[in-house]
Parts: structure tokens; sequence; C-alpha cells
């Protein structure tokens, strides 16, 4: 089985690999790059960029994953968002999607974003870790390190999955056209 995940980022690449290797023996992960929007703003853009991933590099290989992040609106909290970080899996049965937990940044990282920067930017500046995005991510900085982008990307590998290592209770996923995503 071939597993492409449509990013680069090798923090999602292995998180791929770590979950699906608790389910699987015979199966190889590839990666491939894919842009979306720079950073995604709400719910339906957030899964959306997901999906779009999962289909492109299902092109690729037998299984498609596509990971995105982004800020979703969530009442009484501070700032009036969460990230929430999604995964979408796609392969000739269907979709199925899980994410991750979520959390709030602080208000810096908020206002920045909805100025248009990314929130990777102003974690760097808030941290002062290059590329902290490919390291242990804006949740490793702010859980002084108990939670890190691996182990959170791996909450919504995992989550993704739970159809499809429950077909009994499942039966069949989401049919969906990747042209009209």
């Amino acid at each position: 089985m071939k597993v492409v995940v449509a990013t680069k980022n090798p923090i999602k690449i292995r998180a791929v690999k770590n979950v699906f290797s608790l389910f699987f023996k015979n199966f190889s992960i590839e990666s491939i790059n894919f842009e979306y929007k720079k950073q995604p703003i709400g719910l339906v853009e957030t899964i959306k960029g997901s999906i779009k991933r999962a289909c492109y590099a299902f092109k690729f290989g037998d299984i498609g994953v596509g990971i995105e992040a982004g800020l979703v609106e969530i009442p009484y909290t501070k700032t009036g968002y969460f990230d929430i970080q999604f995964c979408a899996i796609i392969d000739k049965d269907g979709l199925t999607l899980g994410c991750g937990s979520g959390f709030e940044y602080p208000d810096k990282v908020i206002n920045e974003v909805l100025k248009g920067k990314e929130v990777g930017e102003v974690m760097e500046q808030i941290s002062g870790i290059r590329n902290i995005g490919r390291k242990i991510g804006a949740i490793g900085y702010l859980t002084h390190g108990i939670l890190n982008r691996e182990k959170l990307t791996e909450q919504a590998v995992l989550t993704a999955l739970i159809p499809r290592i429950n077909l009994k209770i499942y039966k069949n996923f989401l049919k969906i056209n990747c042209t009209k995503i």
C-alpha cells in the first residue's frame, strides 16, 4: 500500500508513518509538495485544505493524506479562535476526517494573523525558535514541551483512521468528488 502525504514537512510525514505503522504492516510513505492558503481561517477553509491536500496526494498513491491546521472560531474564548489541525484520508473507498486537540494562541498571534501574517512567523518571533513548525511547533512551545507538533498531528491522523480501523461498525465512507472541492 502506497501512502502519499501532501506535505514536505518532516513532522507531518513522521506522524503519518507513526500512526499507520500501528495498524498496517505493508505500506510505504511518500511525500509530495502541495501549497494551500498561507493561513486558513475558519472551519470550512481548514477542512477544505486538508481534503484538497489528500485529493492531490491520492493521484500518486493508494491512499492520499492531507493535514491542515487553521484558526477556527470558538465561542467563550478570549481571542475567539482555536488552532485546530485536521487530517483527511482519501482512497478508492472514500473520505475520512479527523482532528487533533485545539488550543488558543496568545492575543498577539491572533491579532497578527488576522492582519495577514502566518502563525509560524509570529510564533518564531515570540519563541525565538527558527522554523518552529518543523520542530516542536507552537504547541510544543506553549505546553513547555509536554505536547509537541508531531504528537498533535498524530492525534489528527489517528482520529481520521477511526472508521478505517473499525470497518464492521462504520461500513462505508463518504464518497467525494475531488474536482469539486
